[in-house]
């Protein structure tokens, strides 16, 4: 799938991340914090597990279920 990721600074220096299929906006929910557009069209595999390099768990249950997957807290990056 193609999809648009976007990140936003949290605490400490660390990152998180969301992702959303390409072409549709950051829902609402989300729309309140201050995401930055860090890649665009990009390949994903909606089927893997995570995606370890955004700390998404489950992104295709996530995308499911809410039409967008976001980094788990105890994953953030830094």
């Amino acid at each position: 799938m193609l999809a648009d990721i976007f990140r936003r600074e949290e605490q400490d220096g660390k990152f998180s991340h969301l992702v959303v299929p390409q072409g549709r906006n950051i829902p609402q929910e989300a729309t309140n914090w201050d995401w930055h557009d860090e890649a665009r069209a990009k390949e994903l595999d909606e089927a893997a597990a995570s995606w370890p390099e955004y700390g998404i768990e489950a992104p295709g249950e996530q995308l499911r279920k809410k039409g967008y997957a976001i980094t788990s807290v105890k994953e953030m990056t830094g």
